[in-house]
């Protein structure tokens, strides 16, 4: 891994200055793109890596990827058809309903938290190498997208067990997707210098995904009363959340005015999150 690191800047001359990462203009962005794009081939290695450390020693494996969500909707299905709580009606079998949700979601959730702790994880690296930090960022999330593609499998059992057909616009899903996997970047950047700074910032991620998701229809459809439905309404990764499964089960882009918000919002999160993460690269190695 070293080696590899060596090799993606050895072609590289970068002409270092104080403040040079916090300069304004276009060449900060043409250099950061640079960076990135060189990158390429250290993020995949990186991906590679930690996807072979999770599953070594583990006796299921991958089927972990499975377990977990089904685990959390069989709860909630019992729950709903025990009379505990009244999830509302649905489109199409509540289970498939739940885990489509549920599947979309953890994209945004879990990919947040590994982003989080990417800095932390790799203090040696940081400290002993100069290299692309976005790389571990990205890497991270790239494992969630990784189970994400392997929950799909999940989703297309499922309905097939209960023989439901998606609407052909699924083919349009990954453009859905996309605004939702840059606001986890953009936030991800921003979260990983907090929590190299405060160690509490993971718990603090935990205990607000896990919060978020109940007050976010993931697990139920919408709902009209208030403060929840004006909370959906200005909430970007409700919307985004709600806009794919809409699209999968309906075909249907049933609010195109606030995916269009959500979706500029999330645009501007991740270059925010970007920019600030690059301008405290330098001094990474002094807080990790």
């Amino acid at each position: 891994m070293n080696d590899l690191l060596n090799r993606t800047y050895q072609k590289q001359i970068k002409i270092y200055q104080p403040n040079g990462n916090a300069r304004l203009g276009f060449s900060i962005w043409k250099e950061m793109f640079t960076e990135l794009t060189s990158s390429r081939e250290l993020i995949l290695r990186l991906f590679i890596r930690d996807i072979s450390a999770r599953y070594r020693q583990s006796i299921l494996g991958i089927v972990w990827t499975f377990i977990m969500p089904l685990f959390t909707v069989g709860t909630f299905v019992y729950l709903n058809y025990s009379g505990v709580f009244k999830l509302g009606e649905t489109s199409i079998p509540y289970p498939a309903y739940a885990l489509l949700g549920l599947t979309i979601w953890q994209l945004f959730a879990t990919g947040i938290t590994s982003c989080t702790t990417s800095l932390s994880g790799a203090g040696n690296l940081i400290t002993k190498i100069n290299f692309a930090k976005e790389s571990l960022v990205i890497s991270s999330l790239a494992q969630t997208i990784f189970d994400f593609s392997i929950r799909v499998f999940l989703i297309a059992g499922v309905f097939a067990i209960y023989h439901i057909i998606p609407s052909w616009t699924i083919i349009f899903l990954p453009l859905t997707l996309l605004p939702l996997i840059l606001l986890t970047l953009g936030l991800g950047f921003i979260l990983s210098i907090s929590n190299g700074i405060f160690r509490d910032t993971t718990n603090i991620v935990t205990v607000a995904t896990t919060l978020l998701m109940f007050v976010t229809p993931v697990l139920y459809p919408a709902q009209t009363f208030e403060p929840i439905a004006t909370f959906n309404r200005i909430n970007p990764i409700g919307i985004l959340v709600i806009t794919a499964r809409d699209l999968v089960i309906d075909g249907s882009l049933n609010h195109p005015n606030e995916f269009i918000y959500a979706a500029v919002f999330s645009m501007i999160i991740f270059f925010g999150g970007w920019r600030a993460f690059h301008i405290s690269e330098p001094r990474m190695a002094e807080r990790v």
